[in-house]
């Protein structure tokens, strides 16, 4: 008995010994890391490249915001790669931004007092606008196939940057997808001066599509806005709304 009992601990060690030896990380993408001499920081980004990632072939870039690990990075992939084997949607290259203070680049100046309380290290997203614009997108472009489309995912705060972003440089992105918005921020002045901000843009040389998502319980400005981004749309681009 004591024969078999030892015999059995051998093999119990042995095959855990051997389970042991083939662990190896699981990865989905690759890790980046850029200097911002706009930003004054360094700054990392995720990145997931399609199964069959060749340089020769030409992909859509879809940058993330939020894109940490630990925020939007993981699922969005997984959508990605699910719509891609189920459904029509090409391979794409994901890039994640992950942030230092999300507060500090999603926002504009406001003169709000309780905003600047409740949010002290807001109001600098013209710089980090700037940062995508100058170093980002170029960094994506000299060292990825790219094909020319580029989409931007925000939702909150970082739907807020992307309406910014929509609204004052609408040529930056191709594609906007936009989930609840924070168009709260500084008493609704971005939603307010929307319809003027697009109208400046009327020269716009590619079409852009825009798709906003809001809740039946979210706040009540973020269902307006939708309207007044639609409603107000220039000849050159295409608005969808749900």
């Amino acid at each position: 008995m004591k024969t078999r009992f030892f015999i059995a601990l051998l093999l119990l060690a042995f095959a855990f010994s051997q389970a042991q030896s083939v662990q190896r990380p699981l990865c989905i993408g690759e890790v980046h890391r850029i200097y911002s001499n706009v930003l004054k920081q360094e700054r990392r980004l995720n990145i997931y490249l399609p199964i069959n990632y060749i340089k020769g072939n030409k992909y859509p870039v879809v940058y993330l915001l939020d894109g940490s690990i630990h925020e939007d990075f993981m699922h969005i992939v997984g959508l990605v790669q699910f719509y891609n084997m189920q459904f029509t949607m090409p391979e794409c290259i994901v890039v994640g931004i992950v942030n230092v203070d999300r507060k500090h680049d999603f926002t504009f100046h406001t003169d709000a007092e309780d905003l600047q309380a409740e949010f002290p290290s807001s109001g600098h997203s013209a710089a980090f606008i700037e940062f995508i614009e100058t170093e980002l997108q170029p960094f994506v472009q000299r060292n990825f196939a790219w094909n020319g489309q580029k989409m931007l995912i925000g939702q909150s705060l970082g739907g807020l940057l992307a309406c910014e972003i929509l609204l004052k440089r609408p040529q930056l992105f191709t594609d906007y997808l936009i989930v609840s918005p924070s168009l709260w921020w500084d008493n609704e002045s971005l939603l307010n001066n929307a319809a003027t901000l697009l109208n400046q843009h009327n020269d716009m040389q590619q079409p852009t599509s825009i798709y906003i998502a809001v809740g039946g319980d979210e706040h009540p400005t973020t269902k307006k806005e939708a309207f007044v981004l639609v409603l107000s749309k220039t000849e050159n681009i295409r608005s969808i709304f749900l």
